[in-house]
Parts: C-alpha cells; sequence; structure tokens
C-alpha cells in the first residue's frame, strides 16, 4: 500500500449486533495506525437508516452514515445476530450489490453471515459460520457449504466465526497491508497468543467441562463427527462403534471418560443443541424441529429437550423473545 493511502473500512450494524467483534475489528487497527505513526486504517460505523443501534450489551451506538448514504469504502462488515433482516430489504440489498459491483469488497463476522446470505451475495462463496449458528444456517441456506474455519477469505468475501476470529482477520488486513512485523506487534499488545490465518477449525465445546473438540481421543471423536453427520437420520450406537473400530462397552468406556456421559446421552446433547438453534434463531414449529433432528413427533422432542436443558422448548423461545429488540433480531449472539 502505498504511504499516502488509506484503507476504509465500512461496519453496518444491526439492532442487538454482537459488540465485542466490531470492538475486535477497530481496536487492532487503530494500534497498526499507533505503530506506524499514520493513519494507513480508518473505519465508519453504519447502520441501515443512520439512527442509533442498541448492541446486544445494551450500550448505544451512533453511526457515522446510513447505507444508503455509503460512499467511499474498501470493505464493508455486517455486524449483527443470525435473525437480523433490513427493514427495506430492496433498497438495502441493492446498495450492498451496487457496493460490490463497484469492488468493494464485503464481510460479515458471527451472526452478519445470515443477512449477507439472505442478500444473495454469499452465493458462490465460502463463509465461516460460528458453532452455535451452523445449524440454524444449513436449515436455512440448504444450497450453501459454511466453512467451520475461524475466518474465510474468500476474494471478495470475507468472513469470520465470532468476535476473536474478528480480530484474527484484522491482523490479516494490517499484515497485508503494513507487513507482517506490524501483525506480529499488534497481535502481542494486545497479549493475542496466536495468530490465525485460514485454515485454522473452530474450537467446540464437547459437553464437557474440562475439553473441546480438538481435546477428544480419535475414536470418540470420529464417533461425535458420525453423530454430527446423522442428526436428522439417526444412526445406532452399535453401528458407530463398528465403524470406528471398537466394541459398544469400549465406546462406552471411553465417552464416559472423556465426555462424562454415555454415548446415547452425548448423541441426544448433539440433537438437543441442534433443536435449540432452530428454535431460537429460526421460525420453525415445534414439528419441524422435531423432525429436523430425527424425532417423528413432537411430544419426545419435547421430554427430551426439557431434560437437556431444564426448560421446556416454548418458554426457553419465550425468553429469547424477550430480548429481542425488534422482530426476527433474537439474542444472544456471539
Amino acid at each position: 500500500m502505498h504511504p499516502d493511502e488509506k484503507f476504509h473500512v465500512g461496519f453496518l450494524i444491526f439492532p442487538g449486533f454482537p459488540m465485542a467483534c466490531l470492538t475486535s475489528m477497530i481496536e487492532p487497527l487503530r494500534a497498526a495506525n499507533e505503530i506506524v505513526g499514520r493513519d494507513v486504517f480508518g473505519w465508519t460505523l453504519i447502520s441501515e437508516d443512520g439512527g442509533r443501534v442498541e448492541a446486544s450489551a445494551h450500550v448505544w451506538f451512533d453511526p457515522d452514515v446510513s447505507l444508503a448514504g455509503l460512499e467511499t469504502v474498501d470493505q464493508v462488515y455486517l455486524l449483527s445476530g443470525p435473525s437480523a433482516r433490513f427493514a427495506e430489504p430492496q433498497s438495502s440489498n441493492g446498495k450492498l450489490r451496487r457496493l460490490a459491483r463497484h469492488g468493494v469488497a464485503l464481510g460479515a463476522i458471527s451472526g452478519g453471515v445470515f443477512p449477507l446470505a439472505r442478500s444473495g451475495l454469499l452465493e458462490g462463496h465460502a463463509a465461516s459460520v460460528h458453532w452455535c449458528y451452523e445449524a440454524a444456517f444449513a436449515e436455512e441456506f440448504p444450497n450453501y457449504v459454511p466453512s467451520t474455519d475461524v475466518i474465510s477469505i474468500d476474494s471478495s468475501r470475507l468472513t469470520a466465526s465470532g468476535a476473536a476470529a474478528a480480530f484474527d482477520l484484522s491482523l490479516h488486513l494490517i499484515e497485508k497491508a503494513i507487513g507482517a512485523n506490524v501483525a506480529t506487534e499488534v497481535a502481542c499488545w494486545f497479549q493475542h497468543p496466536m495468530v490465525r490465518g485460514q485454515g485454522v477449525a473452530q474450537r467446540k465445546p464437547t459437553f464437557a467441562a474440562e475439553s473441546t473438540s480438538d481435546m477428544l481421543p480419535p475414536v470418540v471423536r470420529d464417533a461425535v463427527a458420525m453423530f454430527t453427520e446423522h442428526l436428522e437420520d439417526p444412526i445406532s450406537i452399535a453401528e458407530v462403534a463398528q465403524k470406528v473400530g471398537v466394541s459398544v462397552r469400549q465406546l462406552e468406556r471411553m465417552f464416559r471418560k472423556t465426555t462424562g456421559r454415555p454415548p446415547l446421552g452425548y448423541y441426544r446433547s448433539l440433537r438437543m443443541h441442534k433443536a435449540r438453534q432452530l428454535l431460537l434463531y429460526g421460525n420453525y414449529t415445534m414439528s419441524e424441529v422435531a423432525e429436523a433432528v430425527g424425532y417423528t413427533s413432537s411430544f419426545t422432542l419435547i421430554k427430551n429437550y426439557t431434560d437437556v436443558f431444564g426448560v421446556h422448548p416454548k418458554e426457553d423461545r419465550k425468553k429469547v423473545n424477550m430480548f429481542r429488540s425488534g422482530e426476527n433480531r433474537a439474542e444472544p449472539t456471539a
């Protein structure tokens, strides 16, 4: 980048957006400017209508400009929860398309991939989707193949799965514009322990307090992967044990040791977590949710859901609706 050039980033924020995702992108850019002693990066805060926006933490932000009034930027990132939608989709999606046609790179952080995908501008591009949204994303966009990586950079589409991943994405921008030395120094300023690039998979909880998915032994990890592939069409524990090359008893023993629960209980938790995503971040009926996780009746779903989460699914959805800042704008966000 020429010393006199300035790289300008726009952040399009929706009501209920995760504030950490915004600060995780801006702060590294600000630090890079300080380190080199000049404004390499600039940023603009955008809302659809230019009005104030309340973040998920109930902190209010005053945008610089409306989406319609946005002019010169190099990139625009959408920041939102998974249920966010434009109030005026025809005109707002049209503005995003015009920006893309004029060479503006588009991106999304966390749940922002949902409104970006709804605009049609993610079609044909890889996109990182946070693990807690992946079931809801797959259900709404069955023709897309979401990435499980922390960040995805696919030509003019840049996505980060969450707040820490947004920090990594900013480091990538800094490295590309100024150099790896500055990006490393910025990471050290914030004590960011590891600079993660493309190809690094998200870590997922195993529903056992002490471990994450990358810490499981290979046999258990393979079994979990098989369970995950069969949430809608259940597979028997015996078949899974056979495929991973152990007896049912051995698989049971290994699951209890590493996750604290038997394979069947773990499998049920996976199915219930997918059901919860669909209930909280979609507008599906109880019967549709039951079908999506392999149950023939909603009665069994409700019983298992209540056992796992300690709350009736309708009450769980009602509780989340209390925190909606508008129709289809749900919390929590990642």
